[in-house]
């Protein structure tokens, strides 16, 4: 593993924090916690900690010993100096001597002997840190420690490759328990650079930051020299099908099946998962192994893996091409097997514990596929990806651990008691969902107007949201350059959409464009282009959406932009019009067809809204040939006001939220009777 220290980089940490008035400890151990932070195979969401013994003023002035050390919900890669949260380190000491501390105390006198009240929680690991005399100390999960020692004769394998340079530290779940014996430890071989954490990970000590850090990379390069000598052939392939069905095609029908069962309401309320899907060629290897059954069964690599990832993945079939029927029954029947020993395995372990905890729910938040990939779920996108990266993670250090032996993780119990583990469920159940998250959202002509609105709209109700439009350079966030005119690329933006979240639960179709002229006097060319975007390009999206939530079979909604002209026509507007009447009735019949499905469609009528279609040119315009003020003519409705395009964005959100509303088409217009349905 190469060395990123830069003497040059630094001494620019050092300036920069010196000019905030943050002191040289706290700056070097910024700069090498974000050098650890940045590698991958040694530190994966919040999976290591560091910290600095160094001398800080407190509220009355005086100077006193504190540990700073990296806090709760900070990520190492680009922590700044508030994400090391300065502890009194003489009240922490004196823990040492006591026999036993749960973890709610050992919280709380953290937390009470913070500098500032308003720092983030001090790492579960504190104690450890503080137990232990070195000043600057850091820990990771490494990949190469963890095969190593991952392993029936994982003690012995350690001793071997890291010889008087590290001690051993048997394992020990995260708290005070841990921190006593990683001291004793320490203080038994006083002349050692490190800890290796049987089972879990890696602390480095160092007198300054740089040695720390040094050590920690030449401890982790010793084990990665001893796993490239291994020479054992892994992963004997199975049998699979000529030809593998899609993650497209494959996704939907996992996110309808994995979904949790509403506890009230129809199907479009059951509680689902966002899908991370991610393949190479050594997942393919991983997953499509005979003995996959085996080797992904025994456990997390490293035990905080449970927290996100629970204590194995669910393994379906291998996904036929043309054979989504068949592969739907045997998912369903693994995941029928999966949930029935998950239940089995909290049995098991509450009643050991005797504590009375609550069952967390029993889905898996990995699953493996044969012949296709791997996918991590979450209830959010981000969730999603934290778990396949977990995934990935576990793929490797398994592969590794297989290639020097076979591969061993903790006992059942002890991933329970990490699992379960009140302090970090505490921290993941207080982390609140808004109205719309684990949903996936398109919006069609979402780069400007009110499809950009209704995007941004639906993303702060906590909606995973994709924009299908011509021109995606301008939007933030997940985008796919689709005319929604053509149905190939329709199509394929679906397929991606589902490949990339898992599928999808409402779609927002909205682009148009408002062609003129008198209807006796158009040219047959204008009307067959403007029904080709403001009434097939609809129909397209729409078809493709219910194709996916079918799969899904977790009903969904279908919005449409209709504009008041479906039931109000203007003068020279017939163009536009025309289709826009036939969309409102379209919206009607996939009402009527399919909702049997549990696929709700609805539409908003909007009227005078600055946007694509409304130009300022075009208000101007019309105002002055009305002999009104551009004011005077976009408030020319009941109530006298301006309808923004954030107002018929509010109004799609509505509509998406309104579980048993279908057929229904609201207008936003600020009153225009004639506009008004029967």
């Amino acid at each position: 593993m190469k060395n990123l220290w830069s003497d040059s980089d630094a001494k620019a940490a050092i300036a920069s924090h010196a000019a905030k008035g943050i002191n040289e400890d706290l700056a070097l151990r910024v700069y090498t916690t974000r050098l650890l932070g940045g590698e991958p195979k040694l530190v994966l969401h919040g999976g290591g900690n560091t910290s600095v013994k160094t001398r800080m003023a407190d509220i009355s002035g005086q100077t006193i010993d504190v540990l700073c050390v990296k806090g709760s919900g900070w990520d190492m890669g680009t922590i700044e100096a508030p994400g090391l949260p300065a502890v009194r380190l003489a009240p922490l000491r004196e823990l040492e001597g006591l026999q036993a501390l749960s973890d709610e105390d050992m919280v709380n006198v953290q937390r009470c002997n913070l500098l500032d009240s308003k720092a983030p929680n001090p790492s579960v690991e504190t104690l450890l840190h503080a137990f232990l005399p070195h000043k600057f100390i850091d820990h990771t999960h490494s990949n190469a420690v963890l095969a190593l020692t991952d392993q029936p004769d994982g003690e012995e394998l350690a001793r071997d490759v890291f010889g008087k340079r590290a001690a051993l530290v048997p394992y020990i779940m995260p708290g005070f328990a841990l921190a006593k014996k990683a001291s004793e430890v320490a203080h038994a071989h006083p002349e050692v650079e490190g800890l290796i954490l049987l089972k879990h990970g890696i602390f480095s000590m160092g007198a300054n930051a740089e040695e720390a850090y040094a050590r920690m990379i030449d401890l982790v390069t010793l084990a990665e020299q001893r796993l490239a000598k291994a020479t054992r052939k892994i992963f004997p392939g199975a049998d699979l099908p000529a030809r593998m069905a899609t993650a497209a095609e494959v996704a939907p029908i996992l996110r309808g099946l994995i979904a949790l069962p509403a506890k009230q309401g129809g199907r479009e309320t059951a509680q689902r998962f966002v899908f991370e899907f991610r393949t190479n060629p050594q997942i393919l290897a991983y997953v499509g192994g005979r003995e996959v059954g085996r080797y992904s069964q025994l456990g997390p690599v490293t035990p905080d893996h449970a927290i996100r990832t629970k204590g194995v993945p669910l393994v379906v079939p291998a996904p036929e091409a043309g054979k989504l029927d068949a592969f739907k029954i045997g998912a369903q029947a693994a995941l029928d097997q999966f949930v029935a020993n998950y239940h089995a395995y909290f049995e098991r372990h509450n009643r050991r514990q005797m504590t009375g905890k609550t069952e967390l729910d029993p889905m898996p938040r990995v699953v493996l596929v044969p012949g296709l990939g791997l996918f991590g779920l979450g209830k959010s996108s981000k969730d999603a990806k934290i778990a396949a990266d977990l995934a990935e993670t576990t793929v490797q250090v398994i592969a590794d651990a297989e290639r020097l032996g076979l591969y061993e993780s903790i006992p059942e119990p002890d991933i329970f008691d990490i699992e379960y583990w009140s302090l970090e469920q505490a921290k993941l159940g207080s982390e609140s969902e808004k109205p719309l998250t684990r949903r996936v959202v398109a919006v069609t002509g979402g780069a400007s107007g009110i499809g950009a609105a209704t995007a941004q709209a639906f993303a702060r109700e906590g909606a995973e949201v994709v924009v299908l439009d011509r021109d995606v350079a301008k939007v933030k966030g997940f985008a796919i350059a689709c005319d929604v005119r053509d149905g190939a690329e329709v199509r394929a933006a679906f397929d991606t959409i589902a490949a990339t979240y898992g599928g999808v639960d409402i779609v927002v179709s909205n682009a148009g464009a408002a062609w003129q002229g008198k209807i006796g006097d158009v040219d047959e060319g204008t009307l067959r282009e403007s029904f080709e975007l403001n009434f097939w390009s609809h129909q397209i999206v729409a078809q493709n959406a219910v194709r996916i939530m079918r799969a899904q079979g977790l009903g969904g909604c279908l919005l449409f932009n209709t504009s008041k002209q479906a039931v109000n026509p203007g003068p020279d507007f017939g163009p536009y019009g025309l289709p826009k009447a036939a969309t409102l009735f379209l919206m009607r019949q996939y009402a009527l067809d399919h909702g049997a499905d549990g696929i709700r469609a609805n539409a908003v009528n909007a009227d005078r809204i600055r946007s694509g279609l409304l130009t300022d040119a075009m208000i101007a315009q019309r105002s002055k040939a009305r002999g009104l003020s551009e004011a005077d003519y976009m408030g020319g409705n009941l109530l006298g006001l301006e309808v923004t395009a954030d107002d018929v964005a509010q109004a799609f959100v509505s509509l998406a939220k309104a579980a048993k509303t279908t057929a229904a088409a609201v207008t936003v217009d600020g009153g225009n009777i004639a506009a008004a349905l029967r």
